[in-house]
């Protein structure tokens, strides 16, 4: 967060060291390479902003959709709410079971209006609707919201190419095919695909990342990378199974 206060408010404790904020860099790295390249401090996103917001800022910078309309849907696997030792994150409790959690409280909230306010330059509410599912790792992402008038899927593609055309870890799909867990499982891949349906005039954005890959540790070594002057992919193109 660059605001201590909206940070007291998510976290509920103080933080530690407010002089760092407008110094420290968010490190969703398709977005902030050259803020990367000279940062001393990063803060790497949490696992849904990164599949929300990859989805996303493409098409809020070419002003293609209307902001208010924006609903996220994403579900998850359990290693994505922490790992803790809880009721709710039992065997007997997740297994043959599917539930949304935390809806309309998530501490990840604050973290995706704060970027994408910060794109559109203005303040926005999002609707997010967290899901847990029954697998260890891995999530997807289901974004809709409503086209401006005019948009067409080429000028969607259009601004995902511009975004991810150097990126090496995001894989914009063929018409027709849609992102599976299984294909970026353990690995710090992000596969998005998308359909503007006219029928219903909404666009939905799919995106698929293993939550600790791309959504966690996998995306902090991407950042690394570039704060170092690696490879960006150094590290990275070797599956990391376990959990």
């Amino acid at each position: 967060f660059k605001d201590a206060a909206q940070f007291r408010t998510t976290y509920g404790i103080e933080h530690p060291a407010p002089h760092l904020l407008k110094e420290a860099v968010y490190g969703l790295s398709e977005f902030h390479r050259h803020e990367l390249r000279e940062a001393r401090l990063v803060a790497t996103p949490g696992c849904f902003p990164t599949g929300a917001l990859l989805a996303l800022l493409p098409l809020i910078r070419r002003d293609l959709i209307e902001p208010s309309s924006i609903i996220i849907d994403a579900k998850s696997g359990t290693t994505g709410a922490r790992r803790a030792a809880s009721i709710e994150q039992l065997f007997a409790e997740v297994n043959e079971n599917f539930r949304a959690y935390k809806v309309g409280n998530h501490r990840h909230v604050p973290e995706m209006e704060q970027e994408i306010s910060a794109a559109l330059g203005r303040d926005i509410a999002l609707l997010f609707v967290p899901h847990l599912l029954p697998i260890t790792r891995g999530l997807l992402s289901s974004i809709f919201m409503r086209p401006r008038a005019g948009t067409t899927e080429s000028d969607v593609h259009a601004a995902f190419e511009a975004s991810f055309a150097k990126s090496r870890f995001v894989r914009i799909l063929k018409p027709g095919e849609l992102p599976e867990l299984r294909n970026v499982r353990a690995t710090n891949y992000c596969e998005l695909a998308f359909i503007l349906d006219r029928r219903s005039e909404t666009l939905l954005v799919i995106t698929a990342i293993d939550n600790l890959g791309k959504g966690a540790s996998g995306q902090a070594i991407q950042n690394m990378n570039l704060m170092l002057g690696y490879d960006e992919a150094a590290g990275l193109l070797n599956a990391a199974p376990v959990p």
